[in-house]
């Protein structure tokens, strides 16, 4: 550093000081995370986000990411080549999805029975894509008849349906709508953000053409990468199509040859994939390949149904009235008669340090969500949850109208 440098750095005056809040260590609470989102990380998946920071272009780490591509090839159940990690959350995963399977103009057709639904025909909409839905109340589903009525009538190139709706508790049956779309010349995308690892999903068998999901849910591993699928189907339509997608960042050829999809001798660098992160979902997709995914569903039906019954004989009400209809990862109760439910899920927070929430978009104010995916799923959390919503309806105010 020359002397003329060093003087006009002395000569300086910065104008904002270094922030106070920055000078003291950092202090993260340990709390019960039984909402819809996030679960709580295990220590071993915690240590595994703590190894070694790696370049992104790394061997080692292109060994990472196939450890990851066959991990979600077995969880989705699929030998589809085209299968990687989205950096970034869900959203990035349906975002991903939507932008390459779409064209301006293309029509898409998007079951909407919640928030995700509404979500889709949102993002479906912001690329000029010509958005027909069909809507059902919070708590229902679509029947295969609906489905090729709207089928037959919009003639969409792409059907959305959220296997997992966490927003109104509802696991959606997907046999036969995979058949249906290729029927209509049209391309199945599913949302299981909510529900892989936990419920039965046949990529393969199911005819499903993309399917996307996130690590932060029963895989236990941080928010920050969303595995996804494409068939080849859907490949064939993605890189036939006439104008690029509009995120550079999503765009799909770019994102398979990152991750070694595309048949390619060697990778281009596209982004800098957060490796930390890569090590987590490694490391969650190896406790699930641990378990082995049809114990891991079965666990999740169990406590599922357990949580039930104990909330059933304290009077609160289901709000999925038909049990084969039930997320078994996150589980909606009717808003409690008289409560107001912010104060019900703060009194459980102060006084329980556990994380239940109230509903999300259409079902706000109807319903009272609690999440036990992944290693949250056990009978011994069933009997926390259901001691501190007793303890609530206890110690909250209830009005007498």
């Amino acid at each position: 550093m020359t002397r003329d440098v060093i003087d006009l750095i002395k000569m300086s005056s910065i104008s904002v000081p270094p922030p106070k809040c920055l000078q003291k260590p950092l202090t993260v609470p340990y709390r019960h995370m039984f909402g819809p989102g996030p679960s709580n990380v295990p220590s071993r998946i915690l240590e595994a986000g703590a190894n070694p920071v790696i370049g992104h272009m790394h061997p080692e780490i292109f060994e990472i990411m196939n450890d990851i591509k066959s991990g979600i090839q077995y969880m989705f159940q699929t030998q589809n080549k085209m299968t990687l990690a989205v950096s970034g959350t869900g959203h990035s995963a349906m975002e991903c999805a939507i932008f390459n399977a779409v064209e301006p103009g293309e029509s898409v057709l998007v079951a909407v029975n919640g928030i995700w639904g509404e979500r889709a025909a949102e993002m479906a909409e912001r690329i000029g894509a010509r958005v027909n839905t069909i809507v059902a109340p919070p708590g229902g589903c679509f029947t295969i008849e609906e489905m090729e009525k709207a089928l037959s009538k919009h003639r969409p190139a792409l059907l959305f349906v959220a296997h997992g709706e966490s927003s109104t508790g509802v696991l959606h049956p997907l046999d036969g709508i995979g058949q249906l779309c290729h029927k209509y010349n049209c391309l199945f995308l599913v949302d299981s953000v909510a529900s892989i690892g936990g419920a039965p999903v046949y990529m393969d068998q199911q005819e499903i053409d993309i399917l996307y999901t996130g690590s932060q849910k029963v895989l236990n591993a941080p928010p920050g990468t969303a595995p996804i699928s494409f068939s080849e189907r859907a490949c064939q339509k993605i890189f036939s199509r006439r104008t690029k997608p509009v995120s550079f960042y999503l765009d799909l050829s770019w994102l398979a040859n990152y991750w070694g999809c595309d048949g390619k001798p060697s990778r281009v660098y596209h982004h800098t994939g957060p490796v930390t992160a890569f090590y987590s979902l490694r490391e969650s997709l190896s406790v699930l390949v641990e378990e082995g995914l049809e114990n891991s569903w079965e666990r999740h039906l169990k406590v599922a149904e357990y949580f039930h019954a104990g909330l059933e004989s304290m009077g609160l009400k289901l709000f999925v009235k038909e049990k084969r209809l039930r997320l078994p990862t996150v589980t909606t109760i009717v808003a409690p008669y008289g409560y107001d439910w912010k104060e019900i899920t703060s009194f459980i927070m102060k006084t329980h340090n556990l994380e239940i929430s109230g509903g999300l978009g259409p079902s706000v104010g109807l319903v009272l969500r609690v999440g036990l995916m992944g290693c949250n799923s056990s009978r011994e959390n069933v009997d926390m949850v259901l001691a501190a919503l007793k303890d609530a309806l206890k110690h909250c105010h209830k009005s007498k109208v």
